[in-house]
């Protein structure tokens, strides 16, 4: 492959130009009111508002610990050094000592608190969040990049614990340290305490001001962010094919182009922040300026210590690092509401089939399978997945759904299982309407062996008791054994606890073929969907799977997906779909024909 060193700068000024006009690989999410992000989380934090109390408790002792810290600073200065009565500096350093002592324990504390309740937190609302996303139907995941709901689970998760816990902690500090300091300061001099807030409004408006420009920023950030994971899992899972069409400078070039206008983004908002920060550090200069000079006269004048004067400059100093945290803080809930509307985006998402609350639960089925003047339409295509589709399968039959790429063949087992719901006519079980049924009691009474041979990346015990909860030993040897799998596992390096790779690419493909075939023994279901599952094989492997398929057929109600008649001998009954409508019901030798 090209060098990278060269090929990137040449193509930077060309996307960049192009940019605009290329189709966004990830939407971005619709803008939300901070005020709704927060109504929406802050449920998910009931089981952690037990410790909040005390997190306030320790908050505010860290706070007055810093305040009565400082004002030793007075009392070392007007009890000790003017008078030079130096018996109680003993008695000064051991209070100071045990200030810093106090403020080190509450500081560990506050801490490890807060880090536990916002981990706790993230893990909670992720879980969630994967739950809400295993629970949306299929059609779902056909709209939407992989790549980028992995940066949602992940990032975009990790921002709203920032708004709804640590923010609001880190508001509570900054409130406390402003209440103890303030309330410093106007013992001191309430004069002079007046002048030391005069500034605080310019601090609220040039934070208001920068953080709906940030907030721009980041959520174009974000959205950026979505895409370069979307493409790099896409490029990454081909790479067999992207190296075969020798595509790699396409991918980088699409690789770059994404990660390009997340450089754009950040730089905007960085640029925004470095701007802040300066004009932040003028007001608050112009107001210790005033103070300071207000203070001066009022020393001069007789009615303010030395000490006081000096304790009153660093109370006024740390005055102004809570009020300056504070309007960071608006920035950082503006820059975590970006991710927030990304996930709040997926959570408003329902699934396109749901269960009705009076749902049937079923035992074991016969596996009486009917398809009753069935249509669907997906949204955005040209012409009905599936439209008038007839047939009945009884118990123990085989089925053959014969036909070309397209012809609606899997969507008849996408129904089946309940991916999807029919526009109009019914699908049947034992004479139940599957929209009657309970979505885990239904798909619990099928098995589905498809031509990929999904293959996770684990043990291939753990893939063969995929197929069933709580599978015992003997049950997955004995799956295996019947799927004729076990001689070849036991030749692997670690047997049965032989990881197999990602998509198990350390198999062949008969190999990953036979693990599924177990997988599917061990569920042991009345009804079986076979997906060309010989199709991705050669003629060898094809032809040593076939005898376990058998015995995985025997005694099921069996579907089996072919492109031509040729695949599937041993069906009883054959029906050839074509552009979604049946076309033809061939008669098989010593069987009846199918029922219309």
């Amino acid at each position: 492959m090209r060098n990278l060193s060269l090929l990137v700068p040449a193509l930077a000024q060309q996307q960049e130009e192009e940019e605009e006009d290329q189709e966004e690989v990830v939407a971005a999410a619709p803008s939300i009111a901070v005020r709704e992000i927060f109504r929406r989380f802050w449920p998910y934090a009931r089981p952690y508002r037990r410790w909040l109390p005390l997190l306030v408790l320790l908050v505010a002792l860290g706070s007055a610990t810093g305040a009565a810290t400082i004002w030793m600073y007075k009392v070392l200065v007007d009890e000790v050094l003017v008078p030079q009565n130096f018996g109680l500096l003993g008695w000064v350093a051991l209070a100071y000592l045990g200030l810093v002592v106090l403020d080190g324990v509450v500081s560990f504390c506050d801490e490890y608190l807060s880090a536990w309740v916002g981990e706790r937190f993230l893990v909670s609302l992720r879980t969630e969040f994967f739950r809400h996303l295993q629970g949306l139907s299929l059609g779902f995941f056909d709209r939407r990049r992989l790549g980028d709901l992995t940066s949602r689970l992940s990032d975009d998760v990790d921002a709203i614990e920032e708004m709804v816990l640590s923010g609001v902690v880190s508001a509570l500090s900054y409130s406390f340290q402003l209440l103890f300091f303030v309330g410093a300061l106007f013992y001191l001099r309430w004069e002079l305490a007046l002048v030391s807030l005069l500034v605080v409004p310019l601090f609220w408006l040039v934070a208001r001001r920068f953080s709906r420009l940030i907030q721009q920023a980041v959520r174009e950030e974000r959205r950026r962010a979505g895409a370069i994971g979307a493409v790099a899992e896409e490029s990454l899972s081909n790479a067999t094919l992207v190296q075969a069409y020798n595509r790699q400078d396409a991918e980088v070039v699409r690789f770059h182009r994404e990660n390009l206008g997340s450089f754009k983004a950040q730089m905007t908002a960085s640029r925004l922040s470095a701007l802040f920060s300066p004009l932040v550090n003028v007001v608050e200069l112009a107001g210790v300026l005033a103070v300071v000079g207000a203070g001066v006269w009022e020393f001069s004048q007789g009615r303010l210590t030395i000490g006081g004067l000096l304790v009153f400059i660093v109370y006024l100093s740390q005055l102004y690092a809570p009020i300056q945290g504070l309007s960071s803080l608006l920035n950082t809930v503006y820059e975590a509401s970006a991710g927030a509307e990304r996930i709040i985006e997926l959570l408003d998402q329902s699934p396109s089939v749901t269960e009705r609350e009076d749902a049937l639960e079923l035992n074991r089925v016969r596996g009486t399978l009917e398809f009753d003047s069935v249509s669907l339409h997906f949204p955005r295509a040209k012409r009905p997945a599936l439209e008038d589709v007839s047939f009945r399968v009884e118990p123990g039959e085989t089925l053959a759904l014969v036909g070309e790429s397209g012809a609606g063949k899997s969507t008849v087992a996408k129904l089946l299982l309940r991916f999807y719901d029919p526009d109009s006519g019914n699908v049947r079980i034992d004479g139940h309407d599957l929209r009657d049924l309970s979505l885990r009691s239904l798909r619990e009474n099928v098995a589905v062996l498809l031509q990929e041979g999904f293959i996770f990346d684990g043990s291939v015990r753990e893939n063969i008791a995929y197929g069933k909860t709580e599978a015992t030993e003997e049950e997955i040897v004995s799956a295996a054994k019947a799927a004729d799998a076990h001689d070849f596992i036991l030749g692997l390096p670690d047997g049965y606890d032989s990881v197999v790779g990602q998509k198990g690419r350390l198999l062949s493909g008969g190999q990953r073929q036979r693990i599924a075939i177990a997988r599917a023994m061990i569920r042991d279901a009345p009804v079986l969907i076979l997906d060309e599952p010989t199709t991705s094989l050669d003629e060898q492997s094809g032809g040593k799977i076939m005898e376990p398929l058998r015995r995985l057929t025997e005694g099921r109600t069996t579907i089996i997906i072919a492109h031509e008649l040729s695949t599937v001998p041993e069906a009883t009954h054959i029906v050839m779909l074509k552009d979604g409508r049946v076309v033809r019901r061939p008669r098989v030798e010593g069987t009846t024909p199918l029922s219309a």
